[in-house]
C-alpha cells in the first residue's frame, strides 16, 4: 500500500494529478488525512481522505508521498507519525517521495544527504546535504522529488516507473495524452 499525506494547505495538483497517475496503473494508494477527515488545499480545494493517520498500516507500507503547498509542508512536518512513516520507509527501501516544498521534510531527516534531488525554488537550502539539480524529477535509488505542481504528473510517472516499471508508467501517461 502506498500512503499519500495531505495536511491542511496542501497543494492540489500535487497530491491528486500524482494520485490519479498511481491509480490509473492499478497501485494501491490510499490518501491519509493528516489534520482530518476532510482537507482543505492551499487554494481551498476540500478532500475527503481514505483513512486517518492512525490508521497508516507500517507492515504493508510501499511507499509514502507527500505533496508540497503551505502551510501543507510544515503541517506534514510537525506529525509525529508522518515523520515515522517517511524513516520507516526509507530504512526498509520503500519508495519515498516527496513534491514541491516537501522534500525539504526529507532533507532536515537526512535523506536527501548524497543524492541528486529537486525542490520548489527557494528550498534548496532546506535540501541539506543534496546535490540539487533543478530538474523537474529526480529518482535516486527510492527517493523520488520534484519541483512543483506543473511536474505533477511527471512526479506520478517517476513513481509508477519505480513501482512497476517504466513502460507501465509511460502506458498511463500515453493514456492520459501526456506523450
Amino acid at each position: 500500500m502506498f500512503y499519500l499525506f495531505l495536511a491542511e494547505g496542501f497543494e492540489v495538483t500535487e497530491a491528486l494529478a500524482a494520485l490519479d497517475v498511481m491509480r490509473r496503473a492499478k497501485l494501491s494508494v490510499q490518501t491519509v488525512g493528516v489534520t482530518g477527515e476532510y482537507v482543505t488545499s492551499s487554494h481551498g480545494v476540500i478532500v475527503k481522505s481514505d483513512i486517518p493517520v492512525s490508521d497508516v498500516s507500517l507492515d504493508d507500507a510501499e511507499g509514502v508521498i507527500l505533496p508540497g503547498g503551505m502551510p501543507g509542508t510544515l503541517n506534514l512536518e510537525k506529525n509525529e507519525r508522518v515523520i515515522e512513516c517517511v524513516k520507516h520507509c526509507y530504512e526498509n527501501g520503500k519508495i519515498t517521495a516527496a513534491i514541491c516544498a516537501a522534500p525539504s521534510i526529507l532533507g532536515h531527516l537526512g535523506i536527501l544527504c548524497g543524492r541528486q534531488a529537486t525542490c520548489f525554488p527557494g528550498f534548496e537550502n532546506e535540501l541539506m546535504g543534496a546535490n540539487y539539480t533543478a530538474s523537474h524529477v529526480e529518482t535516486d535509488e527510492h527517493v523520488i522529488t520534484a519541483k512543483g505542481a506543473g511536474c505533477a504528473i511527471e512526479f506520478g510517472h517517476a513513481i509508477v516507473s519505480l513501482a512497476l516499471d517504466k513502460a507501465a508508467a509511460d502506458s498511463v501517461i500515453e493514456a492520459m495524452q501526456c506523450l
